[in-house]
């Protein structure tokens, strides 16, 4: 017996693309047979078919749509109807015609390399794209792709399609594979950063949950045959995701620290003694957290800041500083840390509110909270002397941080050179102290009280000294807030 086998074929695949009217005119249409064997066969006669039919489907019939250079398209519908055949037509149109595009799934990607490596041309440029998408975590920085989670394989992708300089951005299947709350963070995320660098977004998904964080200007729903519905929206940007409905900011303590703690590239079980600590919740849980301290003795931000030195007391009254802000990883990048920041500020008791962080340099957070970036700076002379002699003993700037590495240093040293070490960190400002030892009552360490800790300090104690010696050293952006009498927002 003769068999015909099955085929399917596209039989009408028209598209016009007007660039200057920014109009595509879409005519797709597509027959089917079915494979002769004898169960089809069978089939046939129990149904009464022509198995011999061939059957023609139309999915476009000659629809317009005018879509811009910066508008975000939004295309749903369900599986088979048609969504990828749109996008795939409107995507060859483009390329033919000479625009920028780039597809999501033609992204390049590096597995074997820490992501940091693997976007932007310098390291400061990576770290801004990668905060930008909400990979701001300095652990984050130095993972690998294959080590990372759903949600932030798909922020860095976002992250690439930035970075590659290209005018229309296209997604199929768009957030598919994600829980439905990470994925109206991404949505949310996406049409912001597009709409910030002018750049057009049309992506394609079954979900029609995003329509209120994707904010498209365009909506495209392809129903079964050629039904098509096109729906046109102002471009605007959406300034909220609707996952932040609902948050409250209430008063918290070290145990909410500690909840989130892990999340914070500092060791979890180092801190400053807080003077207030806030925490953000949504549905009973924590999702956030921002610790008060009280401020550094020495602090060269502040004096150019305020063109003076204040003394201890006007510090102990009128000064806090934000030594720790945590937010989820899951809810980052849909401006929760400013939210945090801007809403607890007032409420701390205090004339001016400082920040002194590295990520600040990268991620201006602080400053959309209504802080005042005043400079950058590193860490002042004794911490880079201390560095400098530290490194003639064997230890190394980069692993300086960690304090595994210092302890496999100390172990291999003579008793003299630990007793040198002692002897380093022992030159370093007074005003270092109480963040160099990291424990104690108050907010101040005497200089007696410092050199007993360090002459009877054992290796291990030391190893998290030098450690925190080289985070003094960091280049930081130094912010100040200053409570107005004008401003409504008065502490609480």
């Amino acid at each position: 017996m003769t068999r015909r086998r099955e085929h399917f074929r596209i039989t009408r695949c028209k598209s016009r693309y007007d660039r200057r009217e920014g109009r595509f005119i879409v005519d797709i249409a597509y027959e089917a047979a079915v494979e002769v064997t004898p169960r089809t066969i069978g089939v046939a006669e129990a149904f009464g078919l022509g198995i011999d039919d061939t059957r023609r489907f139309i999915i476009y019939d000659n629809v317009e749509l005018r879509i811009g250079p910066r508008d975000i398209v939004y295309i749903t519908g369900d599986s088979g109807s048609g969504k990828s055949a749109l996008l795939r037509a409107i995507k060859r149109d483009l390329e033919e015609a000479g625009e920028s595009v780039i597809d999501m799934e033609d992204i390049r990607i590096e597995e074997e390399k820490p992501i940091v490596e693997t976007v932007g041309s310098t390291l400061d440029e990576a770290l801004k794209l990668l905060s930008r998408v909400g990979l701001n975590d300095a652990h984050l920085f130095l993972r690998k792709y294959r080590e990372l989670s759903d949600g932030q394989r798909y922020r860095y992708r976002i992250a690439k399609l930035m970075e590659s300089g290209r005018q229309w951005w296209i997604m199929d299947e768009f957030c598919s594979t994600l829980d439905r709350e990470t994925a109206k963070i991404v949505a949310y995320n996406l049409q912001k950063q597009a709409r910030r660098m002018g750049r057009a977004v049309i992506a394609a998904t079954t979900h029609t949950d995003l329509m209120e964080d994707l904010a498209p200007s365009v909506h495209i729903h392809k129903g079964w045959g050629r039904r098509v519905e096109v729906k046109y929206y102002p471009n605007k940007l959406r300034k909220r995701c609707t996952v932040t409905k609902g948050l409250r900011i209430e008063e918290g303590d070290i145990k909410d620290y500690k909840r989130l703690a892990e999340f914070h590239y500092r060791n979890p079980e180092t801190y400053p003694p807080p003077l207030k600590i806030y925490k953000l919740r949504k549905d009973g849980a924590t999702i956030g957290v921002i610790v008060y301290s009280y401020p550094p003795p020495n602090c060269q931000g502040r004096v150019e800041a305020l063109g003076r030195r204040p003394t201890l007391k006007e510090l102990n009254r009128n000064f806090a500083t934000i030594s720790r802000v945590v937010i989820h990883p899951k809810y980052r990048s849909i401006g929760l840390g400013v939210k945090l920041v801007k809403e607890t500020l007032p409420r701390v008791g205090r004339p001016y509110v400082e920040a002194i962080a590295v990520m600040a340099r990268y991620n201006p957070f602080f400053e959309k909270a209504g802080m005042e970036k005043v400079t950058e700076t590193e860490g002042d002379e004794t911490i880079k002397e201390a560095i400098r002699r530290l490194r003639k003993l064997g230890f190394k700037p980069h692993t300086l941080p960690s304090i595994n590495m210092n302890m496999k240093t100390l172990k291999e040293m003579k008793p003299e050179d630990i007793d040198e070490v002692k002897r380093i960190i022992l030159t370093i400002s007074q005003g270092y102290y109480k963040r160099l030892k990291a424990s104690g009552k108050g907010a101040y360490t005497k200089r007696k009280e410092f050199k007993e800790f360090i002459e009877k300090a054992e290796k291990e104690e030391i190893a998290k000294v030098l450690s925190r010696i080289a985070i003094l050293a960091q280049r930081k952006a130094y912010l100040i807030w200053r409570r107005s009498e004008k401003s409504p927002n008065k502490p609480r």
